[in-house]
């Protein structure tokens, strides 16, 4: 059975077809980085646009790539929330009208239970079976959220972010330094080159619920270790060589980009890296969890891959490779399949919703 599924939650438009839930036919993105850079992050009405242009080129180009005809399909299914309400809008439209044309189901995604099935299907893939209960943790520029996760996969939210999502911090505090738009990537990069114990920061302390995440206040702490500084000269020098470059290398950020700011950015990488297993480690060992699943953007970051599997957690921990830890439609179509399999199809109605909640 083949699911065609669209995910345009944010500024990224994907298509792919997934066979049975397992095997990935075709998984298409078309990335919107180059339109966004110049603005420091996305600008949500140019991403609407974007969907526009690109959502026809990528279906078609998904389904020619897994060989499938829409008399192929078993359902179409599509991200209905959390997102952008125009980005979202595009890919739930073109989904419907696809259903309404060829009378395929229509099949509501949620976009972070998609990042959780990423991980499932990859490690059903390879002959893994999951034990129940599972810990999941959803990280990424938008979401910071862990989940339990049980029989037929059913969630409790456990903790979330109560301002920034990792991600989002990794681009503010980029950004603030002059490395440009996305700034993880550029953080992981350079973070191995400085000294992670140099610039001690303390992790949050949260009342309330202890399982919940907080990353304004260290990137206060950032924004703080920079004012005591004179860094104009050095960020400007940074900012031309992106005009310049517009993705300048590791070894072109190297050089310029003194030790001091290397070992800053070192030492904030192992701050959020401790602040996302800490609470999931507690979390884990309280709800006796048999195994972790780290999904999400921020699941590209070598140093928190390194972290996890040097922490001894006792539990096996899964992450997806990088092409499904950041948004894709695969894992759209992945977490479909169980809603196929239990009847759980769409209306026409469907609206986008763009504070959707899991749990």
């Amino acid at each position: 059975m083949r699911i065609l599924a669209i995910e345009s939650s944010c500024d990224e438009t994907a298509a792919a077809v997934v066979e049975d839930g397992r095997r990935i036919l075709s998984s298409v993105v078309a990335s919107q980085l180059d339109t966004h850079r110049k603005y420091g992050g996305v600008v949500p009405e140019l991403a609407s646009r974007e969907h526009l242009r690109a959502i026809v080129p990528v279906v078609r180009q998904a389904l020619a790539e897994a060989d499938t005809e829409y008399s192929d399909l078993a359902a179409v299914a599509v991200t209905e929330g959390p997102g952008l309400t125009g980005s979202l809008l595009v890919g739930i439209t073109f989904a419907k009208s696809l259903c309404l044309v060829h009378g395929l189901p229509l099949i509501a995604v949620n976009h972070i239970e998609g990042h959780i099935h990423a991980v499932v299907m990859e490690a059903g893939a390879a002959g893994a079976v999951f034990e129940f209960p599972v810990l999941a943790l959803v990280v990424s520029g938008g979401h910071t959220h862990l989940f339990q996760v049980t029989e037929g996969y059913r969630y409790r939210l456990l903790g979330r972010t109560r301002d920034d999502a990792a991600g989002e911090a990794f681009d503010k505090v980029a950004k603030l330094l002059g490395f440009g738009y996305p700034g993880g990537p550029v953080i992981d990069s350079l973070a191995p080159h400085g000294n992670p114990s140099a610039v001690k920061f303390t992790l949050a302390r949260m009342k309330g619920n202890v399982r919940d995440f907080s990353f304004s206040g260290l990137k206060t702490a950032v924004l703080r270790w920079t004012e005591a500084r004179d860094l104009t000269e050095e960020v400007e020098r940074r900012k031309a060589l992106g005009r310049k470059t517009g993705r300048p290398t590791v070894a072109q950020w190297l050089e310029v980009t003194p030790k001091a700011t290397l070992d800053l950015l070192a030492s904030f990488q192992r701050t959020v890296i401790e602040e996302l297993l800490h609470r999931a480690e507690a979390a884990a060992d309280e709800m006796g969890a048999r195994a972790l699943i780290v999904s999400g953007g921020v699941a590209c970051n070598r140093g928190l891959r390194a972290a996890a599997a040097g922490r001894g957690l006792g539990i096996p921990v899964h992450f997806p490779t990088p092409a499904l830890s950041t948004d894709n439609a695969a894992m759209i179509a992945a977490a479909a399949f169980l809603k196929l399999d239990r009847g759980e199809f769409a209306g026409f109605g469907l609206k986008a919703q763009a504070n959707l909640t899991l749990a």
